[in-house]
């Protein structure tokens, strides 16, 4: 079986005063299944791949195929297996109602007669839609039109999935709503390719991260092996009644204290039955009241390795 995605040396520049390279000889195989997540800065080349994916432009050298079809010579083939959602608020009829809008995009998209009339309701109930499917989109909030786009993408069960920024501008409520939404889309055979600046999406949906910068893969890794890339695989916090005490073997550790003197945070480089004997060593004698351990987190790794590019030379 072909892999979702196979980009060989896969290039787009932009004619401009100076000429913009948005992607640069970019290699990469994404195996069927699952969510990947790509990050990136504004610039490092995120959209434009999408768009390539999407047919919506073409490469300026090198390759891209989606299960086995080039995007170019076989560009009607990619867009029968492929969705891209692009979201926010263009693409929708807004004086016409949900359901209105499902129904045309479907029938611009190829899904007709009873395949039409089983799956609306569907894709309408998974997305909680039914009941608004008779209003004007015009009275929607933001992540009901987002839940919509996400509607029209999935009546043709696609293979592909391309979602640029699903949860910009959405409520806590919503964005977690949709999370939950996308979480489901592998075990229904769809492969996720996920673009998101808020990188709780990439945290909570996504098995895999790929991070572009200056418009090439500067990481390809796992998600927990991505976040160690901040140096830290975990941060204990230690309440005190006030009395902390930055002892020299804490400080040994990295570990830091509030000015209050109310807690202590301790970096944890790898997790060990050595770090583990250091720390209760080096917190012997602290007053503790509490005790909480987090895994770092993507915003720290990112932060990282976006300050390792850009000093790159």
């Amino acid at each position: 079986m072909p892999n979702a995605i196979e980009l060989r040396g896969l290039t787009r520049r932009y004619a401009a005063k100076t000429e913009v390279v948005a992607l640069d000889t970019v290699d990469l195989d994404i195996a069927e299944g699952g969510v990947i997540g790509v990050l990136g800065e504004n610039g490092a080349g995120k959209t434009t791949l999408t768009k390539i994916l999407a047919t919506l432009l073409f490469p300026s050298e090198g390759s891209a195929r989606v299960f086995g079809h080039d995007v170019v010579r076989d560009a009607r083939a990619v867009r029968r297996v492929t969705t891209a959602v692009f979201g926010g608020d263009r693409g929708l009829y807004p004086m016409l109602s949900g359901g209105e809008n499902l129904r045309y995009f479907g029938v611009l998209n190829g899904v007709h007669g009873r395949a039409l009339r089983t799956r609306m309701p569907e894709v309408l109930e998974d997305f909680g839609l039914m009941d608004a499917a008779d209003r004007r989109v015009e009275t929607y909030s933001k992540g009901m039109r987002q839940r919509l786009h996400l509607c029209i993408g999935l009546l043709t069960r696609p293979r592909l999935l391309l979602l640029d920024e699903p949860t910009v501008g959405l409520d806590p409520n919503e964005s977690a709503r949709l999370r939950e939404v996308i979480a489901g889309f592998p075990r229904q055979g769809t492969t996720v390719v996920l673009t998101s600046h808020n990188l709780l999406d990439i945290e909570t949906l996504a098995d895999r991260v790929v991070m572009l910068a200056h418009g090439r893969i500067a990481h390809d890794a796992g998600v927990d092996d991505f976040r160690r890339l901040g140096g830290v695989e975990a941060v204990v916090t230690v309440t005190t009644d006030g009395s902390a005490v930055l002892t020299d073997e804490l400080k040994a550790l990295g570990a830091a204290s509030t000015p209050d003197g109310s807690r202590l945070n301790v970096p944890v480089a790898r997790w060990s039955g050595e770090m583990l004997a250091r720390l209760s060593h080096a917190l012997a004698g602290q007053r503790i009241e509490r005790l909480d351990v987090r895994t770092s987190t993507l915003d720290e790794a990112f932060a990282v390795a976006s300050r390792t590019e850009t000093d790159a030379p």
